[in-house]
């Protein structure tokens, strides 16, 4: 499905990042990942060598546009070209917000959305060239909802979500596309760890009644990398068991 073709992933370390690595990889992509340390990318990296797949590590502080700049013409000059981005780093900094500190705002905002920026604008020139590309954002459903306790994080991926479509119309012309994946509620070591009453309101809210899984994510990313999602553009994916329909 993907070979010959380029597949950066940022914050590739673990959870959702991996799985998306890992798929796209086994649909024959060349893949990049990348973190804010390289060590950090050891688990992933020794995952994709038994897929077979070519694989490259790259530290990347997406926080710093000339970093993301550096990185980026790195790959492009490697590979030859880059033909799918997956924005995937992100963090939280949970709190309500009476008790918010400026300093918890600005650093999920300058990671979630400030990040997710740096490197849309790195790889614009290089699929401007090649006339073709998929750009993938993830998201969230706090961004299509809110939650309390979480203002920063939400506005962060609110604005990703307002950011792709702005990018998906300026670059529609160059036939590369921009989407954003909305994930609901993922099974992770931090669900793992809730008390059972937790978990039980959590599941409440959702139809399906399940926790979704980094593999569900990564089957969004690959449907929107590939041609068969090649007349979509703009969208938001929800995958969330049905928790927020739209």
């Amino acid at each position: 499905m993907f070979k010959g073709k380029t597949a950066i992933i940022t914050g590739a370390a673990r959870g959702i990042g991996q799985a998306i690595a890992l798929e796209l990889a086994s649909k024959g992509a060349d893949i990049v990942i990348g973190d804010v340390k390289a060590e950090w990318l050891s688990e992933t990296e020794a995952a994709l060598k038994q897929t077979g797949a070519k694989v490259s590590c790259k530290e990347l502080d997406v926080t710093s546009s000339d970093a993301c700049q550096k990185v980026f013409n790195e790959i492009a000059e490697e590979n030859g070209r880059i033909d799918i981005l997956v924005n995937n780093a992100g963090i939280t900094r949970d709190g309500l917000l009476m008790r918010m500190s400026e300093e918890d705002w600005d650093a999920v905002l300058t990671v979630n959305l400030k990040g997710t920026f740096n490197c849309t604008k790195a790889v614009t020139r290089t699929m401007m060239k090649q006339r073709s590309g998929s750009i993938i954002n993830i998201a969230s459903v706090v961004g299509i909802m809110g939650n309390a306790g979480q203002a920063n994080y939400a506005a962060s991926k609110g604005g990703v979500i307002a950011f792709t479509k702005s990018v998906a119309k300026e670059l529609a012309s160059r036939n590369i596309r921009a989407n954003a994946i909305a994930p609901g509620f993922i099974s992770s070591k931090m669900t793992d760890a809730l008390s059972d009453e937790v978990r039980q309101l959590m599941l409440d809210a959702i139809p399906l009644s399940a926790f979704g899984t980094p593999q569900d994510i990564a089957n969004a990313v690959t449907f929107l990398a590939s041609d068969m999602s090649s007349y979509i553009t703009g969208h938001v994916l929800s995958v969330n068991g049905g928790m927020v329909m739209s």
